[in-house]
């Protein structure tokens, strides 16, 4: 019999930064490793991943990172990981380790694993089943345990039409089913949607329309490891006669790569170059981040690309999906193209770019595994909730349903539940900004907030060494405070109160530097907040020559 412990590092109750642990018999093994893309309130941030800590403590004991699809809220972390475990070994389908090799991991630490080849770690063993998805070669772990399967399903949703791949074999789901599932961690973040996911994830004929209606250029704004997306554009494409051009050097070797490997199908001549660029009927195809959300298409409106200019005809598609985060930009971006004539086209509400397991996919999923246990993962708490109700209304009982949060340990023994286990895994976020791989932390956030909302002060002045006599200052320089010109008054009570507890604290033999500035703040702070209600960051720089 076997002791399972499971918990998050990142995942749960919130959508990105996926990193979940199953710790069975003492080895510990890691299912995806993702990052979550910053907010506006995340000043200057980049991307959030979960802090490695307890895997950084526990490296002997892990098996290996088991990474479901291509997606960066999946793998973005792997990264950062291998950079502070340099000897993991990473588990990836074909295209995943594609992707993961682009970002920078060494390939002596990927192992290239097929759909329905198993892992085997003694009594343990892993299991890789396809899942239909975006990117190709998706799949969910079966986690074979002498106390039965752990099912983890990653991202799915369920569409016969969707082959090769793409495909998903729900045979061999319910034969895993059949045998029998002690628990079964599921998505949560379409769960209040009803009815399937599929058709409405299918996209294709938007595209079409997109061709047939605007007969000038049409540049589609895609994510470039949404594939699936990717071929429905050439799908829309096939018999027009139009030129597809592929911009960035990054997007055209993934499109070779997927040509070559099969993930993408179209014929060779529907491929254009750079003198196709201004037909009058071409296709750009231009790259977007979720890192910097529109920043291609921003390029192009200002006049920053060198190979495309905006035309008054042009159709701009936006063929990727919309984030809350990021949809005061997209507003931005669709007013300027709207001033430079251009027709702007987004795929419609009722359809879905993404593809997530909706109501009706959840159930066919936990019909078909009977679960012992069910915990919702993956998505905000709200999302987790709605997941749980829905096991409920299949008639599970409320008690084998688990809901927890990151860092929440839950523990089976004997293939039985631990009513009794409270215990908990430290667990934090770890802020990146640009190439760093140090966490940037919370009082440097509190700092950008302050300075973007209140500006900074900036007092300086220069004593003498031998008597100890002010010789310059104090000077005031301000940013993103108040205007200096329009403020001399302000200005000069700034630096009489400056130079007041300067000399204060200023002796014929001794300076107190920390008391000196602790005062300035404190004593400006409370001036400055009584005259303008603003707390601006205040510095002192006092120096002696």
């Amino acid at each position: 019999m076997a002791n399972i412990k499971f918990f998050s590092l990142g995942g749960l109750n919130e959508s990105g930064k996926n990193c979940y642990i199953l710790d069975i018999d003492n080895s510990l093994y890691v299912f995806d490793c993702g990052l979550k893309y910053a907010n506006e309130n995340l000043y200057g941030i980049d991307y959030v991943i979960p802090d490695f800590t307890f895997l950084k403590e526990n490296k002997d004991r892990i098996k290996g990172v088991f990474i479901t699809h291509g997606h960066y809220e999946q793998m973005g972390g792997v990264p950062d990981l291998v950079k502070d475990l340099p000897n993991i070994k990473i588990y990836a389908t074909k295209f995943t380790k594609y992707v993961l090799v682009q970002d920078g991991v060494n390939e002596k630490n990927i192992e290239e694993i097929k759909a329905y080849h198993k892992v085997s770690f003694g009594d343990v063993s892993v299991f890789p089943i396809n899942v239909n998805h975006t990117a190709p070669d998706s799949v969910m772990y079966v986690i074979n345990t002498k106390d039965g399967a752990i099912v983890y399903t990653g991202d799915f949703v369920i569409d016969p039409k969707m082959q090769g791949a793409y495909e998903m074999d729900l045979g061999k789901i319910a034969y895993v089913g059949k045998k029998g599932v002690l628990a079964l961690l599921s998505e949560s973040v379409f769960s209040e949607k009803p009815g399937h996911t599929s058709p409405n994830h299918r996209i294709e004929g938007v595209f079409r329309d997109v061709l047939k209606h605007y007969e000038d250029r049409v540049l589609f704004a895609v994510l470039p490891t949404h594939i699936y997306t990717i071929q429905e554009i050439f799908n829309a494409a096939k018999n027009t006669h139009r030129k597809m051009v592929v911009m960035g050097k990054q997007l055209q070797n993934m499109i070779t790569f997927c040509k070559k490997e099969k993930y993408l199908d179209f014929a060779d001549d529907m491929l254009g170059d750079l003198s196709n660029i201004n037909d009058k009927d071409a296709m750009l195809l231009i790259q977007d981040s979720k890192e910097f959300p529109y920043a291609s298409i921003s390029k192009i409106i200002n006049g920053y690309d060198k190979f495309i200019k905006v035309k008054e005809n042009d159709t701009v598609v936006f063929a990727e999906p919309k984030y809350d985060s990021s949809e005061k930009t997209l507003v931005k971006v669709q007013n300027d193209l709207a001033e430079s004539g251009c027709n702007i086209v987004s795929v419609p509400k009722e359809k879905s770019i993404l593809q997530h397991a909706s109501q009706e996919d959840l159930m066919v999923m936990i019909n078909l595994l009977n679960p012992k246990y069910y915990i919702p993962v993956k998505g905000d708490y709200r999302y987790m909730v709605n997941n749980a109700n829905i096991a409920s209304s299949l008639g599970m009982k409320d008690e084998n349903i688990i809901l927890k949060e990151n860092g929440d340990i839950v523990e089976f023994v004997n293939g039985k539940l631990n009513l009794e286990c409270f215990d908990k895994v430290k667990v934090n976020d770890i802020l990146i900004d640009g190439n760093s791989t140090e966490d940037v932390g919370e009082l440097v956030i509190k700092d950008r907030e302050m300075l973007s909302e209140n500006g900074i002060v900036l007092i300086s002045a220069t004593l003498s060494k031998s008597d100890k006599v002010l010789l310059v200052g104090p000077e005031v320089t301000t940013r993103g405070f108040i205007y200096v010109k329009d403020s001399t008054e302000m200005i000069a009570e700034i630096k009489r109160i400056s130079q007041d507890v300067i000399e204060k604290n200023v002796t014929s033999n001794f300076v107190d530097f920390n008391q000196i500035k602790n005062d300035i703040r404190e004593e400006l702070g409370k001036y400055l907040y009584h005259e303008t209600e603003c707390k601006p960051m205040i510095i002192a720089v006092i120096q002696e020559v």
